[in-house]
């Protein structure tokens, strides 16, 4: 097997009458948001990561808190340029004669073509977002929060331009509502907070702090969109745990986040082995009114806070076979609506089972939160480890339409199907039952 560089990292154009931007798929998140920001645009769906790519993202998936405005960042994408596994370029919509591929690209990694161009949804902007912080003192109360603020119960509620929540324990959450602002009056300039600066205390530590009384405040809006970059969510707490000492940030915080790349180059064998029995990293997507269960379920298998609570719409568009992504049942759509309310629920970091020297299976532990998604209805990221068997990967993913794809642009014999090239390329599971042989 050779690698072969290709140098796909330029925006090509941008539409200001029709809201999109041409970009290849090596233009990384935080390039989009320094050529689009000071336009007046925003990508419709910005991961909160910097170097993630927007072609990774096109072939993988993507939400945020505009998610529950616009659903999976697949849903932004207008237009795919795409190599074909014969050789041929083809540009694929949903309306052109390659729709059926259009609706498979995402979820795919990479397994039905080699994508050399996107065209991407772009909302219009203001200069900062006006965020309001919402202490939730009790769990039942979150899940209805979020209903109520995301347009899950009523289609027509004025539903805010951002939303999400971290949750710090079982009766600590806290909530945040952002709407793009402008600021116009020497008042508002005093409540300017640019959470991203490296001296500031990490997003989410900040973000606990407003659990007693709440707040409001105006973030520049590229440091909105970048907020929880430089801890990865709250990732590089265990990687350097003195990372959010005031003194850490001042003289070395500018070097944060650490470069995927040098992640990756870093990571050997058996470092991968050690930090997969010892670590979780999950997003999950799942039906928005089974919150309190997902937290309950991951908080006893993982026995780890935060935890991290995007809002998504989740798209029927009425076609039949509609991709990896089944169409939601009837009685979880908005009323009135063609979609229902899913959430991203985010696990990351140490499980305090490892961390307070406990048994822990991490096997039995993922195995299990993968039953429960199934179970539910919902949708592992594929970024992430996972541990089903095939059997249980197609329970949980609708292959059908897929597979007649890889057949019409002949996959086969070009690239590994789905199952093989997101599987890990360890033994998760013998891994995981020997660590926890060892424990005994």
């Amino acid at each position: 097997m050779h690698q072969v560089p290709v140098d796909l990292h330029d925006i090509l154009s941008i539409d200001e009458q029709n809201l999109t931007v041409t970009a290849e798929p090596n233009v990384t998140v935080r390039e989009a948001c320094k050529y689009l920001i000071p336009k007046g645009y925003t990508l419709a769906v910005t991961l909160e990561i910097g170097d993630a790519t927007l072609g990774g993202l096109a072939f993988g998936v993507g939400m945020t808190t505009h998610s529950h405005k616009v659903g999976l960042y697949q849903e932004t994408i207008v237009e795919y340029e795409v190599v074909t596994g014969d050789g041929k370029v083809v540009k694929v919509t949903a309306d052109n004669e390659h729709s059926d591929l259009f609706y498979c690209l995402p979820w795919s990694h990479g397994t039905l073509g080699l994508l050399t161009s996107l065209k991407l949804k772009l909302v219009r902007v203001k200069p900062y977002v006006h965020m309001t912080y919402l202490p939730m003192r009790q769990q039942e109360t979150l899940c209805r929060q979020l209903m109520k603020l995301s347009g899950a119960i009523d289609k027509d509620f004025q539903t805010p331009d951002f939303l999400e929540a971290t949750v710090y324990d079982k009766d600590k959450a806290v909530v945040m509502v952002g709407n793009f602002a402008e600021v116009d009056t020497l008042k508002k300039w005093w409540k300017i907070n640019d959470v991203c600066r490296w001296w500031k205390p990490w997003f989410y530590k900040y973000v606990e702090t407003k659990f007693q009384a709440g707040g409001s405040e105006y973030i520049p809006l590229e440091s909105y969109l970048l907020r929880h970059n430089r801890a990865i969510f709250w990732v590089v707490e265990d990687m350097i745990p003195f990372g959010n000492h005031p003194l850490f940030r001042a003289l070395f915080g500018w070097l944060l986040p650490p470069k995927p790349a040098f992640l990756k180059f870093t990571t050997t064998k058996a470092v991968r082995e050690m930090t997969f029995a010892k670590q979780v990293f999950q997003d999950i997507v799942m039906p928005l009114d089974t919150l309190d269960e997902q937290i309950e379920r991951a908080v006893e298998l993982f026995e780890k806070y935060p935890l991290l609570v995007y809002p998504c719409r989740v798209y029927d568009h009425q076609r039949g076979a509609q991709g990896q992504l089944r169409a939601p049942p009837k009685h979880r759509l908005v009323p009135g609506t063609n979609y229902a309310m899913f959430n991203d629920l985010g696990v990351y970091g140490t499980p305090g089972q490892v961390k307070d020297h406990k048994f822990y299976n991490p096997t039995h532990a993922m195995r299990e939160m993968e039953k429960f998604t199934r179970d539910v209805g919902g949708y592992s990221f594929l970024y992430a480890d996972i541990f089903m068997t095939e059997a249980e990967f197609r329970e949980m993913f609708d292959l059908e339409l897929y597979e007649k794809v890889r057949e019409r642009y002949h996959c086969n014999d070009a690239f590994p199907s789905l199952y093989e090239k997101v599987r890990p390329e360890i033994d998760v599971i013998e891994i995981g039952n020997e660590f926890a042989k060892k424990q005994n």
